[in-house]
C-alpha cells in the first residue's frame, strides 16, 4: 500500500540533566517532562541524561498512551542515559557505544563513567522507514584549555560513520542530541561533511526561541555562567539534524526552543533547552538526494581532525610512561624496604605502612598503564581509519582532474578542427 504523502512528524530532543542526587529538583523536573510531552504530543521525543532506569520507567509508565513505543539504551557503568519515546512503531533498536569516552580519574567530569553512546531505532511511520539516532557527546569543560577536544573528534568519527553504515535502507534520517559543540566545531563539521546532514535550526521556514539558537543561555535558573564562558548570552550545542532520500524529500517547517523558566513554573525543564521541530516528509519526483560536501572540503575537515588525534596519541603516549614509571617506583622502594629494616633505618610498623603505600603506588600504575593503553589503540585505529579515506578521496580528487584535464584537452583539439 503506497505511503500518502506529505506526512508531518514532530520531533522533541532535551539534555533532562536527570542525575538523581546532584542535579537539583530532578523528579519535579521529570514530572514536569512528562506533563509537556503529554500535553504536546510529539511523534518522537529524544531525551538525553536521563541516567536512571527507574527514571525512564516512570516517563514510560506517565507517557504510555500518549508515546506507547519506547526504548532504553543501556550501556557502561552508569548508563547511556539515552532514551527514545514514540507513537510510531519501533522496528528495530541498535547501539554503539563510543571507544573513547573521558578519563575515570576525572570523577569530578563524570563522563567516563556514563557509557556515552548513539542509538538507533527504526521506524515505521506510515509505511516509510525512518532511522532515528540519538546520542549524547563528551562535555567541552573548558574551551581555553579543551583536554577532551580528540575524545569528542574521535565521537564523531565513529557516529557519522555509524550512521553511514546503517542509513542505506532508510527513506528519511532523523539526528538528535547534545553534541557538546558549537555549529562550526571541528567535529560538527566533520560530521556534516560526509553524511550531508541538515541543521534544523539553519534551514528552518520559521523559529522562535532563544537568540541564535541558543540551547544553553545565561538566563536558564541552573546554568553555570562559568560554563559559558567567553559567550555571555549561550551557545547552541544541542541540534536535530535531518536528512531525505532519493525518493523522500524533508523540509524542517518551523522550530523553537524553550528559553529559560517557564511560565507558572518555578524553574525550567533543565539546564538545557529543549528543541521542538515540525518536519514535513514529501515525494520526489526524481531520483535526488541530498550529497555530501566538495572532496576538498572533505580532505580539508578529514585532515585536520587527523592532526588533532596524531596529537591525542602523543599526549597518551606520554601519559603511559609516566604510569610505567609510577610502576617501577614503587617496585624499586618494595626492593629496598628489607635493606631498610635490616639496617634498622626504620621500625617494622614504618615498613609495613610504606609497602602497603607502593602497592597502591604499583596498582595505580598498572591500572593507569592498561588505561592509556585502551585509549592509545582506539586513537590509533580512528587515525588509521581517516588515513585510509583520506587516500581515497586524494585518489578519487586526482582522477576527477585527471578528466578535467582530459576534456578541456578534448574542447581546444574539437575548437582547433572547428577553426
Amino acid at each position: 500500500m503506497p505511503t500518502e504523502l506529505p506526512v508531518t512528524l514532530r520531533v522533541f530532543s532535551l539534555n533532562c540533566w536527570g542525575l538523581r542526587f546532584f542535579s537539583s529538583h530532578c523528579s519535579e523536573r521529570y514530572k514536569m517532562i512528562a506533563d509537556l510531552l503529554k500535553r504536546e504530543n510529539h511523534d518522537i521525543a529524544l531525551l538525553q541524561e536521563v541516567w536512571s532506569e527507574r527514571d525512564f520507567l516512570f516517563l514510560k509508565g506517565k507517557l504510555s498512551k500518549s508515546h506507547p513505543n519506547t526504548h532504553y539504551f543501556r550501556s557502561g557503568m552508569v548508563g547511556s542515559g539515552l532514551a527514545v519515546f514514540s507513537k510510531h512503531t519501533i522496528q528495530n533498536a541498535v547501539l554503539h557505544q563510543y571507544s573513547l569516552n573521558g578519563q575515570p580519574y576525572k570523577v569530578r567530569h563524570g563522563d567516563w563513567f556514563g557509557g556515552k553512546a548513539v542509538g538507533l531505532v527504526v521506524l515505521n511511520v506510515i509505511g516509510l522507514r525512518v532511522n532515528v539516532y540519538i546520542t549524547h557527546l563528551h562535555a567541552e569543560y573548558s574551551r581555553a584549555e579543551d583536554e577532551y577536544l580528540a575524545h569528542r573528534i574521535l565521537q564523531s568519527w565513529e557516529l557519522l560513520q555509524f550512521i553511514r553504515h546503517t542509513c542505506s535502507e532508510a527513506d528519511v534520517l532523523v539526528v538528535g542530541g547534545d553534541l557538546n559543540m558549537h555549529p562550526e566545531d571541528l567535529g560538527t563539521r566533520l560530521l556534516r561533511a560526509y553524511t550531508a546532514l541538515r541543521d534544523c535550526y539553519t534551514h528552518t521556514h520559521m523559529f522562535s526561541g532563544c537568540e541564535d539558537g541558543h540551547t544553553l543561555i545565561a538566563d536558564n535558573h541552573f546554568t553555570k555562567k562559568e560554563d559559558l564562558i567567553p559567550f555571555e548570552k549561550g551557545i547552541r550545542i544541542d541540534y536535530i539534524l535531518t536528512k531525505g532520500s532519493g525518493s523522500v524529500n524533508i523540509k524542517c517547517v518551523s522550530m523553537c526552543t524553550t528559553k529559560g523558566s517557564e511560565p507558572e513554573k518555578t524553574f525550567p525543564y533543565s539546564d538545557h533547552e529543549s528543541l521542538t521541530v515540525e518536519l514535513t516528509l514529501q515525494h520526489l519526483d526524481g531520483n535526488t538526494t541530498e550529497t555530501a560536501s566538495s572532496l576538498s572540503e572533505q580532505v580539508d575537515v578529514t585532515d585536520e581532525s587527523c592532526e588533532v588525534v596524531r596529537n591525542a596519541v602523543i599526549h597518551a603516549e606520554a601519559l603511559q610512561r609516566k604510569a610505567i614509571h609510577l610502576l617501577m617506583a614503587g617496585l624499586l622502594v618494595i626492593a629496598l624496604l628489607p635493606f631498610f629494616l635490616c639496617a634498622g633505618i626504620v621500625f617494622f610498623s614504618t615498613v609495613a605502612f610504606l609497602g602497603a603505600l607502593c602497592v597502591g603506588v604499583m596498582a595505580s600504575g598498572a591500572l593507569l598503564y592498561i588505561l592509556f593503553s585502551i585509549q592509545i589503540k582506539a586513537l590509533r585505529e580512528t587515525e588509521a581509519q581517516m588515513k585510509l579515506n583520506l587516500a581515497y578521496l586524494s585518489q578519487v580528487k586526482n582522477s576527477a582532474s585527471s578528466l578535467d584535464v582530459h576534456h578541456d584537452l578534448q574542447s581546444q583539439s574539437n575548437s582547433k578542427k572547428d577553426a
